[in-house]
């Protein structure tokens, strides 16, 4: 965790910079925002905590037209209230009094940090998963993890950095899939200034932000062909070509690849170069669905309640063994990640002193096709009557309608279907996550409602650090 402190170290903001480093944070400085501007462009960070005192707003302009992804939290006496509320209203995550607060801090740190804790297991599927990893880690290989969309693969990967030689060094993570080609290469390999339309300064890409320590790319399997033989060249050369740049600079990373396709599969169909999938394949690491570990479910469910219960401000409640039983009887097509939001949802709408089985809401199934020329099975006479079969009028309903609002509708009401689960959603619709993602932010552009994605620490609930975003 890479937090950057906007202000004077001394008295409060002193003090928070001490907690955040005893919570394991490493902690820089900067005077103000515009020589906060230059570090984050040469540096990075994954945390701006920022003295009220100084224009926070036009910080977060910057930060917004330099596409530098970085939450940033006004810190304040409370006293400030009105500057408090023009940090927010300015693009601010949220607000932290001064004197700092341990806990706030911690809690700060987690939201941004994400799994923090490392991962959840009980299921010995999982204890041999884990043994295995820890062996690899203290190696320089690079590792692929695969697995299912939700079954925590970045988890793993900071699992491996976590104990690997490099774990005092940067962990930096960038989800291929989550920008356009475009821009992609200048994430990874950064430009210098004016390499390209909107380039006002120069800046360090996610390699060499992650010198010295370990870079993960996430949805390896969603990036652009020419992106991939530039990619492979940096792996092989230990360096990378700036856009706009003169000379190559020199990089030691670790490289760590996630995806949840089947890479081989890619090579086969053309789509992933063998070359590159040779050298990140070096060592494997395979993440088995949560429906093969069901000894995980009752942990993590726990696990998950804790924490939802902990941000909401709730009483903690112990998940009772009905509701468990529910838990365990589901398959769990979103794996962990729809388990999680399982659990958010019943701590929102338990009562009493358990989680019961009335507050467990789970995800409708899909009912499996029959078999071509199969008979349709009979319906059992304690069943309701069957729903009749759709007729033409929701089709006749969209006539008049025009084709974007269509669209934009059934991609809507498909990721609320999904609990925001981007993956899942361009899974079922047929298009690529990159697709999905530039819709979605169409939509937002527009001021269309879009589902909050999973895990981004959007908290319905009142509560600490509620509006904290990975």
């Amino acid at each position: 965790m890479r937090l950057l402190i906007i202000g004077a170290l001394d008295a409060e903001l002193g003090q928070a910079s001490r907690i955040a480093a005893a919570r394991g944070a490493r902690v820089a400085q900067a005077d103000g925002p515009a020589a906060a501007l230059a570090r984050l462009r040469t540096e990075g960070a994954d945390l701006v905590l920022c003295d009220l005192a100084h224009d926070i707003g036009w910080l977060i302009e910057r930060l917004a037209a330099e596409r530098i992804a970085c939450p940033v939290i006004a810190c304040g006496r409370n006293a400030d209230a009105a500057a408090a509320v023009r940090a927010i209203q300015a693009g601010a995550k949220e607000f932290l009094p001064l004197p700092p607060d341990a806990e706030l801090i911690a809690a700060m740190l987690q939201a941004v940090a994400g799994e923090a804790e490392g991962p959840v297991w009980r299921d010995p599927v999982m204890a041999a998963l884990l043994a295995r990893a820890e062996a690899l880690a203290r190696a320089e290989a690079s590792v692929l993890v695969t697995g299912e969309s939700g079954t925590g693969k970045e988890v793993l990967a900071r699992f491996l950095h976590a104990h690997s030689r490099r774990s005092r060094g940067p962990f930096v993570a960038l989800n291929c899939a989550a920008l356009p080609e475009t821009l992609l290469e200048s994430e990874l390999f950064g430009h210098e200034k004016g390499a390209f339309s909107g380039a006002v300064a120069a800046r360090k890409g996610k390699f060499e932000q992650a010198d010295g320590g370990t870079l993960l790319l996430d949805e390896i399997g969603e990036m652009d062909a020419r992106l991939q033989a530039k990619l492979l060249r940096v792996i092989q050369e230990r360096e990378v070509d700036k856009l706009g740049g003169t000379a190559p600079v020199k990089v030691d990373v670790r490289l760590l690849a996630a995806t949840n396709r089947d890479l081989g599969a890619e090579v086969r169909a053309g789509r992933f170069r063998e070359d590159l999938w040779f050298r990140l394949n070096v060592v494997a690491l395979h993440i088995p669905p949560l429906r093969e570990r069901p000894g995980d479910v009752a942990a993590l469910a726990a696990h998950f309640a804790r924490r939802f219960a902990a941000a909401n401000g709730l009483p903690q409640r112990p998940v009772s063994p009905a509701a468990e039983a529910l838990l365990l009887a589901h398959p769990w097509p979103g794996n962990v990640r729809e388990l999680e939001n399982t659990l958010h949802r019943a701590v929102l709408l338990a009562e009493g002193g358990w989680i019961g089985p009335e507050a467990i809401e789970l995800t409708p199934l899909q009912a499996p096709r029959p078999a071509a020329g199969a008979a349709p099975a009979p319906a059992s006479p304690a069943s309701p009557p069957a729903a009749p079969a759709p007729t033409s009028a929701p089709v006749s309903a969209l006539v008049g309608r025009r084709m974007e609002e269509v669209e934009r509708d059934l991609i809507i009401e498909t990721l609320t279907h999904c609990l925001g689960n981007r993956t899942r959603a361009a899974e079922i619709l047929g298009i690529s996550i990159r697709t999905l993602r530039n819709k979605l932010h169409e939509y937002r552009a527009q001021g269309a409602p879009v589902p909050v994605a999973p895990g981004s620490g959007l908290l319905p609930g009142p509560g600490p650090w509620t509006g904290m975003g990975r």
